[in-house]
């Protein structure tokens, strides 16, 4: 199956499927951190080549509700994560899974098809996560843990913070690759409702 993971420099997604037999791609505009399968660049002008999952990590920036308080500062910036958002739902791929923290997503496009933990894949952690999915299952939790510490949230301030707080936990990797890496025919007909088709503030998503 070909795999693209838009918006991801860690490879860790990446690899979860290259190790299941899957030819991954990742796209960002960093270089890749672990070595692999990788594009460089606007991940928008690969979306047409004929992929058949996408699982997408849009920078939340301007999107997660944590910098609620600077909304009104970055209305243009808003605008622009939420079209590259749009675009991603829209893109020509049969299965897309679309990853971010609580954010705007929810109320300006559509709320989220599921909200994960990664206390429920092997992490004892807390750091909701978000998934807005097509063609795909919901995933099931692979491994409940106890622990609840918000570790990302508490981290010291660095240049790298932002990158420490975008990686996706391995386990959460591991489950989306195992869980989502089947056959269409095996994953049935228990799939998540497909993406809307207009904003829900009514204006018209981009082409």
């Amino acid at each position: 199956m070909r795999v693209l993971v838009a918006c991801e420099f860690s490879g860790i997604v990446r690899e979860a499927f290259a190790r299941r037999g899957h030819d991954a791609v990742s796209c960002d505009l960093l270089d890749t951190e672990m070595p692999g399968r990788h594009h460089r660049g606007d991940v928008r002008g690969i979306l047409h080549d004929g992929w058949d999952l996408m699982v997408a990590h849009p920078p939340c920036t301007h999107l997660a509700v944590s910098g609620a308080r600077w909304f009104a500062r970055k209305r243009l910036e808003r605008a622009e994560a939420l079209d590259f958002v749009q675009e991603l739902m829209d893109a020509p791929i049969p299965r897309i899974a679309i990853e971010n923290p609580v954010s705007i997503i929810s109320s300006n496009i559509r709320k989220p098809d599921q909200i994960i933990q990664p206390w429920q894949f092997g992490h004892g952690e807390t750091k909701a996560t978000c998934l807005w999915l097509k063609g795909l299952p919901k995933l099931k939790p692979t491994d409940v843990v106890h622990g609840r510490e918000p570790r990302v949230h508490h981290a010291p301030p660095s240049p790298d913070r932002w990158k420490a707080r975008s990686r996706t936990f391995a386990g959460i990797a591991e489950a989306m690759a195992e869980q989502w890496g089947r056959p269409a025919p095996v994953l049935g007909t228990v799939l998540a409702c497909t993406f809307g088709t207009s904003r829900l503030d009514g204006s018209a998503r981009q082409s």
